[in-house]
């Protein structure tokens, strides 16, 4: 993925500490993968938790911030450098409690480290 580190945005989206993403819609490179429900920052590590509605009937994913390419206040819409099986793939999300744990939160970022890198979107 990117230089700036999985759960951190790229400093060129200068994203503000208290703006909420909530209710963006979430765009693979392929196509849409549903919208932020929450996002949040355990112990530094950023993510998004994007519900992905009727794609994948009923599934969250947790998705860390390191992947956002684009960020549209104007249309309210988050683009990801990852592809939709891609995230589909991603280790499971079950519970809130995840969010909380290490262990989870590190699988989760070697996963999506592991990704091949993409260009500029």
């Amino acid at each position: 993925m990117t230089v700036h580190g999985i759960w951190s945005y790229a400093p060129e989206f200068d994203h503000p500490e208290g703006h909420d993403l909530a209710g963006y819609s979430v765009e693979a490179t392929d196509g849409t993968i549903g919208h932020v429900d929450r996002q949040a920052d355990h112990s530094g590590m950023r993510h998004l938790v994007v519900d992905t509605g009727v794609w994948v009937f009923g599934k969250s994913v947790l998705v860390p911030v390191g992947v956002v390419a684009r960020i549209d206040p104007e249309s309210q819409k988050i683009t990801v450098e990852c592809t939709r099986e891609e995230i589909k793939s991603a280790p499971a999300f079950k519970t809130d409690r995840e969010t909380l744990d290490p262990a989870y939160l590190s699988t989760v970022g070697s996963y999506y480290q592991g990704l091949p890198p993409r260009g500029p979107a």
